[in-house]
């Protein structure tokens, strides 16, 4: 009986194939004629993804066991938190006003001012999408997700990141032509283009010192990062000027494009930090931003750089030039030390949970430097250099592989659940994985909602309050996801 299972058929064209290749006519016969084959079993074909041999096969092996000496999976005890249950699994695909591929979805705030009349009164918070046709829509959270509001001229440019301060009553944009936006409502209060071109990605952090005070921060592929100081005014001052963006306070040049920006105050001093991870480094620096003067004068933007506090490698034992990069990072909900970073790796997405090693606070004084001190030798060096690897390489959790494939052009997102017990990641083949957060296990796969084999883009989890008709709000666990297939996805439970 001619074999019908895949995994047999495979079998017996490497084992024909690799008896084709040297020469063993006879017992390609015997094979051919016991085992019921066709007569052209095991011969090359014009698809390379099909002409895989026993020397090919060993060869991936053995390329697979490399990579996996270098991933890293937590214990699984029990007594520990775990992937909590239950947790999204079942897909509404949301109907978008236009069709056009998505760059980036969540749940935010979204305040309506006053004196606007183009948008009715509503509660939110909404589902925001961009997407390539420079539009951005928002989308109710209650059943039906009906259509809200629609912006088209906001943006000269898609949009490719965006934040809401001040529950909704500020809205931070950026775009592929490196604009920063401010938006209130449906009105552009400011925007200034200080990156030449893709700024990827906002963030922005309230002033421990001011409430009324926040810090932003925009990375842009000219190799910089900006930093504004954002001034607001307070709610109950209705006469108050609008806030302006105003000049950059200071840049961070970077020698490749930056990748992920995150602040974060330091677990010691509350000193407020500014994690960037770039292109072709597999370091996460550590940058001080409260050090840059309230008032710059005459001086420019360009002239006041952040002080590099420190740098933290994610690959600290690696032999390789550059190993991966850390293309997007996650600051854990519940604690403020725990960072999950998404890395380039090729060909599959890998998910790192590491805790932060904030530097010291405390500028060192060179002038007062003794001849006493010990003299520095190579030996020692070695010694200090080997003592932080082992270090960094103690701060590294989990070090997993998702098998999400990407390539060199993919844009690899992560975002925690909620209450902290795992981490979903996107992929090019139309999948969002789950993986949990104390062992780095892959625990779910969404699938049956994005199109197979299409480009994930965005994935955003979080708690969503949900009204529903004669009942009060119901919290829900939601992850949205937004694709190149056109979706706009929310996963429930």
């Amino acid at each position: 009986m001619a074999p019908t299972a895949p995994i047999e058929v495979l079998t017996t064209a490497l084992v024909a194939r690799f008896l084709r290749t040297n020469n063993y006519s006879e017992t390609l016969k015997a094979l051919i004629r016991e085992a019921g084959l066709a007569s052209d079993v095991g011969q090359s074909s014009g698809d390379d993804t099909n002409n895989w041999t026993i020397q090919g096969l060993l060869e991936e092996k053995k390329a697979y066991d490399h990579s996996a000496n270098f991933e890293r999976y937590g214990n699984d005890n029990k007594e520990t938190a775990l992937w909590s249950e239950p947790a999204p699994s079942k897909p509404s695909i949301v109907s978008n006003p236009t069709s056009s591929n998505l760059l980036a979805a969540s749940v935010e705030p979204w305040q309506k001012p006053r004196d606007d009349e183009t948008l009715v009164p509503s509660a939110g918070p909404f589902i925001v999408s961009t997407g390539a046709d420079r539009q951005v829509h928002l989308l109710e959270t209650a059943a039906g997700n009906a259509q809200f509001a629609s912006f088209s001229g906001l943006s000269d440019s898609p949009v490719l990141s965006y934040l809401s301060i001040l529950e909704g009553r500020y809205v931070l944009m950026t775009n592929m032509s490196g604009q920063l936006l401010l938006q209130h409502g449906s009105r552009t209060l400011d925007s200034r283009k200080d990156h030449a071109k893709y700024a990827v990605k906002v963030v922005a952090h309230k002033d421990r010192n001011d409430p009324n005070v926040f810090w932003i921060a925009t990375a842009g592929w000219d190799s910089s990062v900006v930093l504004y100081r954002l001034h607001t005014p307070d709610e109950v001052d209705e006469d108050a000027p609008s806030p302006v963006l105003g000049e950059p306070v200071a840049r961070i040049k970077t020698t490749s494009n930056p990748e992920s920006i995150v602040f974060v105050p330091h677990v010691d001093t509350g000193e407020l930090i500014l994690l960037v991870s770039r292109r072709d480094s597999s370091y996460i620096y550590y940058y001080e931003v409260e050090s840059v003067p309230n008032e710059t004068g005459n001086q420019s933007a360009t002239d006041f750089e952040c002080r590099l506090m420190g740098r933290q490698n994610l690959a600290p034992h690696s032999n390789a030039w550059v190993a991966f990069s850390p293309a997007h990072m996650a600051l854990s909900p519940h604690d403020p030390g725990l960072l999950a970073v998404a890395t380039s790796t090729l060909p599959h997405l890998k998910v790192i949970i590491v805790r932060l090693l904030f530097p010291s606070t405390e500028r060192k004084d060179e002038s007062n430097t003794s001849t006493s001190d010990v003299a520095v030798t190579q030996a020692s060096q070695a010694l200090e250099a080997l003592a932080l690897q082992n270090k960094e390489d103690a701060a590294i959790l989990v070090q997993a592989n998702t098998f999400a494939p990407q390539t060199a052009y993919s844009t690899p997102q992560v975002a925690w659940r909620p209450d902290g017990s795992g981490v979903w990641v996107n992929g090019d083949d139309g999948v969002v994985r789950g993986l949990e957060t104390k062992t780095g296990k892959i625990i779910i796969m969404l699938k049956n909602g994005h199109e197979p084999g299409s480009k994930v883009r965005s994935v955003w989890a979080g708690y969503v309050d949900v009204t529903k008709e004669g009942k009060d709000s119901i919290r829900e666990e939601w992850v949205i996801s937004g694709g190149f297939d056109k979706r706009l996805i929310v996963w429930r439970v």
